[in-house]
């Protein structure tokens, strides 16, 4: 019997929106029918949800995705799902279920592993794919070639007359390393070498559905090792402009210019080119000079957010960020004149960098100082002033705890060569040199030496705060001793 790829996901309410295709390949386990549909496959991934889980509801559109991406795939990968309140209960509780959504992979039907791999569409299904078989497949005819290449997705290829020479097993060391990364085939068959007019040498083939004539559909590897092979596939496998996804973000590198819209390729393919289309007329004349890439403004709303955008409408919102991580936005409407121009002014220094801030406050004499984004160089870096800064969370419990405490430090401190400052760092871009993951975080910069932030880590009462300060302060208090104490008054 031919093994079977079972992809069994499961995603919240909402299941019966997905198109009949798509649920017909998605096979329904239940208690019932749990084991011995897992007998008949090799290898199961299953996932166990809750109809009212709510990252299994936001999963659902990426699972109706990958269905489309492996319903052809050889081996088969079929999708399932297991819903842990109605029929699969006791399979839940037998796989000791306690969370939604739940992922595991299996080996008939024993369990093999935890699935911790991508939770997107086409991370899902290349995840998937390398759980079977070899890394790469050994095509063995030229209408099974032509059907390999067919599929959307980049892969390497090796064409090779003698699978025992140097660069074949490059290549297959290569695979076997980065099979859960790339997609790998290759073939020996005397008639794929003279239809490819290749007998050794590995190519780079771009998913058809990314081909344009503003490049190659291949490249062509051409050297040795398996450093160059790396390289190789590092500069080339996104091409001019890169279909990014959260799977693939950390692939791109600054200076980078992105085009956010509506990109899908499963639903609008030939939509989502029309644009692309336009990003890559400009994106071939700054080759070399600057890296673009699209990316599907749903996926990427959080950084649509960090540049002021809410809403992006039918054409794309041009975002970029330069080689010192600075952040610009194309202010004008989509064109590629509009963006050629962007990109000549990025590549030249000439745009001024977005800044998310709220606005200067018009009176801030009150003990804690206010910083914002506009105006942090004035308040924190450059006050020439020893300087304890506070970053924030309206909504954060700790923060609403700690603002009386931190206005007493600030009164008690306010005749002393010290600032008290606090930063809104959910309004407010805060500078990478300040790493803020949670709320509240305090910093305490040196007059002399702010370039390297350090992180207050101490108590949070008033006297903790005197005390780190006295020690610290790069000149003595005027009213604490270096251990924390008042100084006496003299009468």
């Amino acid at each position: 019997m031919k093994s079977t790829l079972v992809f069994c996901i499961i995603i919240g309410l909402g299941w019966s929106t997905l198109t009949n295709a798509a649920e017909s390949d998605v096979l329904e386990l239940n208690d019932d029918n749990f084991v011995s549909t897992l007998a008949q496959h090799e290898t199961t991934l299953v996932m166990f949800y809750a109809p009212w889980c709510g990252h299994c509801k936001r999963l659902k559109p990426e699972y109706a995705k990958a269905a489309e991406l492996v319903k052809d795939d050889d081996p088969p990968i079929s999708l399932a799902k297991v819903d842990c309140t109605e029929g699969g209960k006791e399979t839940c509780n037998k796989f000791s279920v306690s969370g939604y959504p739940t992922l595991k992979i299996f080996k008939g039907d024993e369990v093999s592993q935890d699935y911790n791999g991508p939770r997107e569409a086409a991370g899902i299904a290349k995840f998937m794919r390398a759980q079977v078989g070899p890394a790469s497949k050994d095509i063995g005819s030229v209408a099974d070639f032509d059907k390999f290449l067919s599929v959307k997705e980049t892969t390497l290829f090796g064409y090779f007359k003698d699978m025992d020479s140097k660069l074949a097993k490059t290549f297959l060391k290569f695979a076997d390393k980065n099979r859960e990364k790339y997609r790998f085939g290759h073939s020996s068959n005397a008639d794929v070498l003279e239809k490819a007019g290749e007998s050794d040498s590995i190519v780079l083939v771009r998913a058809p559905h990314l081909s344009n004539k503003f490049e190659d559909s291949s490249v062509k590897f051409d050297g040795t090792s398996e450093s160059d092979l790396t390289t190789f596939v590092k500069d080339n496998f996104h091409g001019l402009v890169g279909h990014r996804t959260q799977e693939t973000v950390r692939d791109f590198k600054n200076p980078l210019i992105t085009a956010y819209y509506s990109v899908d390729y499963v639903k609008n393919a030939k939509g989502t080119n029309y644009w692309r289309n336009r990003v890559l007329k400009v994106a071939k004349e700054f080759a070399g000079k600057l890296n673009f890439a699209i990316s599907a403004k749903d996926d990427f709303q959080h950084e649509l957010n960090e540049y002021g955008y809410d809403f992006v409408g039918e054409k794309p919102v041009i975002l970029a960020r330069d080689a010192k991580n600075l952040k610009y936005a194309l202010k004008e409407e989509f064109s590629v004149e509009n963006l050629r121009d962007f990109a000549e002014k990025l590549l030249e220094g000439e745009l001024e960098p977005y800044i998310k801030s709220e606005p200067v406050p018009e009176d801030n004499s009150a003990p804690v100082k206010v910083a914002v984004a506009k105006n942090f160089e004035e308040e924190v870096m450059n006050n020439g002033k020893d300087t304890l800064i506070e970053f924030y969370a309206p909504w954060c419990g700790h923060c609403k705890k700690l603002t009386p405490i931190y206005d007493e430090l600030a009164e008690k401190l306010q005749d002393e060569d010290v600032v008290i400052a606090k930063m809104d760092a959910t309004a407010n871009d805060v500078p990478p040199e300040f790493n803020v993951r949670g709320f509240p975080t305090l910093f305490w910069l040196p007059k002399d030496s702010k370039t390297k932030p350090v992180p207050y880590n101490e108590g949070r009462e008033v006297d903790d705060f005197i005390k780190f300060i006295s020690k610290h302060a790069t000149n003595e208090l005027n009213g604490y001793d270096r251990s924390g104490k008042p100084k006496k008054t003299e009468l």
